[in-house]
């Protein structure tokens, strides 16, 4: 029996990686959940899922948790806060653990998870946009493995070959093919985009997601975000990486050989397909995706990004291209951006503004020999800066 835990099991990933579980209840036991706030949901799954351990980051939840948990017979450990998360993540009776925190607040456990030489099943990107280079080293001290479940990621792994960490140019890679949707507002004439509403935002066409993932995929950003992540994960730069359109969400990505062949990765979109790889890799195990039909797809879009359209993205290169703090900068400064746009505060077209507007403010620094608590600093003075123009442009 393989230990998990699972690090935001209220979310989307989370609720798709346990019902990969509930598949294969001879391999896999939950042994700890994570969640922020919503302590009915988390308190739902541990009476399906009986984990020895639930973590509430809120200590109000946490007692929410305890008194709706109340009856049960074997009830969990109860645990609380940030210093909760990176207990369970490092569980000596726990192998694998799902990184689906959303956002910076995921970096600390998926940290914690590395350090302690656990397969970490990656769907934090923040983690390696905050902090690449620490999160790979510890995998690299720890002997920790790093898959990931982001759909793009997790095809480009299934296309390259085995030994890739010896460097792509080595092993023929020409170029990796991100693939995007595109997200809703990819046909929209660029005058309206300042009519956009939340609900609108986070109605996407093709994924089901939470509400700043949905808001990241119609900006672009998530794809920016994707372009920094694929960088660390497969040990390349931004100039081996090209952004596609594709509005199927059919094909999750490509990888380009120097020989002319183009390897891709198609699929229906759902989640569940990339965790169950990262889980039963490098087996293949059942995760109840329906099979792909290309009978019923019948056709299969491309096309090149507008920046005009969406420079969010061309926000990530630029924030990629500079290395150093920039990327934390950026991914800090769209949390602030994306939330005060759910608020009603700021609206759609601001969301870049806020963003390069923190860029532009905030020198771009060094992080060679840096730690955690100076990334974590650099991210709190982003969101104090990214606010104020939050501030001013309301």
């Amino acid at each position: 029996m393989i230990g998990v835990t699972v690090l935001g099991a209220t979310g989307s990933i989370g609720v798709s990686t346990l019902d990969v579980l509930a598949r294969h209840p001879e391999r896999f036991r939950a042994v700890a959940l994570t969640a922020n706030t919503d302590a009915e949901r988390l308190a739902e799954q541990c009476r399906q899922h009986r984990p020895q351990y639930a973590v509430m980051v809120d200590p109000a939840a946490a007692q929410r948790l305890r008194a709706l948990l109340a009856d049960l017979p074997e009830r969990p450990e109860i645990l609380t806060g940030i210093e909760g998360l990176e207990q369970v993540a490092a569980l000596p009776e726990v192998s694998y653990v799902m990184a689906a925190i959303v956002g910076a607040a995921g970096l600390r456990p998926t940290l914690a998870a590395a350090q302690a030489g656990k397969r970490v099943l990656l769907a934090n990107k923040e983690s390696l946009v905050v902090a690449g280079a620490l999160l790979m080293q510890a995998v690299a001290d720890s002997g920790a493995e790093l898959l990931p479940i982001d759909s793009e990621h997790n095809a480009i792994f299934q296309c390259l070959p085995p030994h890739f960490s010896d460097g792509l140019a080595r092993v023929g890679v020409r170029r990796i093919l991100l693939t995007a949707s595109g997200g809703p507002f990819r046909d929209w004439p660029l005058e309206r985009l300042s009519s956009v509403t939340p609900e609108q935002a986070c109605a996407h066409p093709t994924w089901e997601m939470g509400r700043k993932i949905s808001v990241d995929s119609a900006t672009m950003m998530n794809k920016g975000l994707e372009v920094i992540e694929a960088c660390w994960l497969f040990g390349t730069d931004t100039d081996h990486i090209q952004v596609v359109v594709h509005p199927q969400s059919v094909i999750h990505s490509l990888v380009q050989y120097e020989d002319g062949s183009v390897l891709a990765q198609l699929g229906n979109p759902d989640m569940r397909t990339p965790i169950a790889h990262a889980m039963g890799w490098p087996e293949r195990i059942d995760s109840g995706v329906t099979p792909l039909d290309l009978f019923s797809v019948a056709r299969l879009d491309f096309q090149a990004p507008d920046f005009a359209r969406f420079p969010c993205l061309r926000l990530a290169f630029e924030a990629a291209h500079a290395g150093g703090t920039a990327p934390a900068v950026l991914n800090a400064a769209n949390e602030i951006a994306v939330a005060a746009f759910l608020e009603q505060r700021i609206d759609f077209p601001s969301i870049a503004a806020v963003v390069a507007g923190t860029l532009e403010a905030l020198p771009c620094e060094s992080v060679a020999g840096q730690g955690l608590e100076f990334l974590l600093a650099v991210d709190q003075r982003a969101r104090e800066q990214a606010e104020r123009l939050v501030v001013a442009r309301g």
